[in-house]
């Protein structure tokens, strides 16, 4: 009886049971494999369908030839044979071992004609089970299903030789850990922690995409910790050890890490660049930490933090864009702080203004950064918070504030005074724009008005008819 959660990869008719069909009928095995198993298993989605068969890849190429839509040979070198049908992606890999040596970054890979040997390399049980098609019988020789059973993460070999054949799955372990909130075997844990450094020959593109996957779930908080517990962030980011020695003496917390990973889980998940914002938003604390009377002070640490946040993230080779947005939400995250008494319109304007597209997620930051005790305090500062949504939902009925901008352009200045372009007309569009900012919409003739009294002011040639508003 094929359990229902099972049925939609297996009956007849399907995509999965006719490739099982065909691979059956050329004389060769085919096992669905890996998270696709776990997860029919557990009742979860799961888009990526992954295949395991002793055919080698000319085999493979012959077999779905005549049956798929497409036939992608990318990864032939792994073993590995993409294929399209009807629209949806499948990959066909031939059973096979993968064993780093000692100092590379890349796998040597060796094939196998067992399915068996297959799932023993395979990061963890719960990984490490295979759906044999067409007729859909399970084989588990890892006890994978009573593990899916117990919410445990365990490896299918000792765990020493399971990091050793590949360390980015000590990484993967607290990664799986957050998505599936399963819990990691203690054996498995002591490895990690013995074997951390072994992380360095990973490629930090593995590393970026592996622990990008792990911020952005729901609840990253006991992940983040593992991280810290076994010394892995030390070999990728080892700015989090250093809030862990950094006491914090505003929010409820003993240090400073325990307090960001609180703001990161508070934040909303599905978000890279405000989860990463959140876990480094105080990385710049240790470098300004100073005692004067009042006691501890970090002054600008969200200077010092943007850019220390800024390298990270370059060096873990997050996109350009990314790397900006994250930067620009450290440094800007103190800002509601530095008005308590009140937001003026120029002041509203200005935050606008900065924070841009980030706005939005700038306000989540900055109410998610409350995590004091003090429930006083931290009334107050969501109050402030409060204000400033208001203030900017009324002042944008007044005006046009999320396109600040001078009511004439560069060409304009460039025209009415006769200049060049250069560094000037870029500091004739500052002025301007800060008049905007600071006195709200102006007319182009008070610009050009404006314009003029400058001109006169640095001595500059006035052109004839310059006393003129352009119409």
């Amino acid at each position: 009886m094929i359990p229902d959660r099972l049925r939609w990869l297996v009956e007849p008719g399907t995509p999965t049971h006719q490739l099982g069909e065909k691979f059956a009928e050329a004389g060769h095995s085919l096992f669905l494999v890996g998270g696709s198993v776990r997860d029919a298993l557990l009742g979860r989605p799961h888009d990526d369908l992954d295949f395991a068969t002793d055919a080698r890849p000319p085999q493979i190429k012959a077999v779905v030839g005549g049956w798929a839509d497409a036939v992608f040979s990318v990864g032939e070198a792994f073993g590995t044979i993409g294929v399209r049908k009807q629209g949806r992606a499948y990959e066909i890999t031939t059973f096979r071992d993968e064993v780093y040596r000692t100092d590379s970054r890349k796998p040597s890979v060796t094939f196998s004609d067992r399915i068996e040997d297959d799932l023993a390399r395979r990061d963890f049980t719960v990984n490490a089970m295979a759906l044999r098609l067409p007729d859909a019988m399970l084989v588990d020789p890892h006890d994978g299903l009573l593990d899916l059973a117990r919410t445990r993460l365990r490896t299918p070999l000792d765990p020493h030789l399971a990091f050793s054949d590949d360390p980015l799955r000590m990484l993967r372990l607290f990664r799986f850990q957050a998505t599936l909130g399963f819990e990691p075997d203690a054996e498995a844990v002591a490895a990690v922690t013995e074997m951390a450094s072994r992380l360095e020959i990973i490629s930090v593109e593995r590393i970026r995409d592996e622990f990008s996957k792990l911020l952005v779930v729901p609840e990253p908080a006991p992940a983040l910790w593992g991280l810290v517990s076994t010394g892995l962030f030390d070999h990728f980011l080892p700015e989090m050890h250093e809030l862990s020695m950094e006491q914090d003496p505003v929010h409820r917390h003993k240090d400073v890490l325990s307090h960001t990973i609180a703001v990161v889980e508070k934040t909303r998940p599905d978000n890279l660049r405000l989860r990463m914002a959140a876990l480094l938003h105080d990385v710049g604390k240790p470098a300004t930490r100073q005692f004067g009377a009042k006691g501890v002070s970090f002054h600008h640490h969200e200077v010092v933090g943007a850019r220390m946040a800024r390298e990270r993230l370059h060096a873990l080779r997050y996109p350009k864009e990314l790397i900006d947005e994250v930067s620009r939400l450290v440094f800007l995250h103190l800002r509601p702080h530095t008005l308590k008494m009140g937001w003026t319109d120029a002041a509203v304007r200005r935050y606008v203004r900065d924070a841009g597209d980030l706005l939005d997620d700038l306000n989540e930051l900055v109410r998610c950064d409350v995590t004091t005790g003090n429930e006083r305090r931290a009334r107050a500062i969501q109050l402030r918070i409060d204000e400033l949504e208001v203030r900017i939902v009324e002042l944008a009925h007044q005006e046009e504030l999320a396109s600040l901008r001078p009511p004439i352009d560069g060409h304009d200045v460039i025209r009415f005074l006769g200049i060049t372009p250069g560094p000037l007309v870029g500091e004739i569009m500052e002025m301007l724009l800060e008049r905007r900012i600071e006195e709200g919409p102006y007319t182009p003739e008070q610009a050009y008005r404006q314009l003029r009294e400058f001109a006169l002011e640095r001595g500059l040639p006035l052109p004839a008819g310059s006393d003129v508003t352009p119409g």
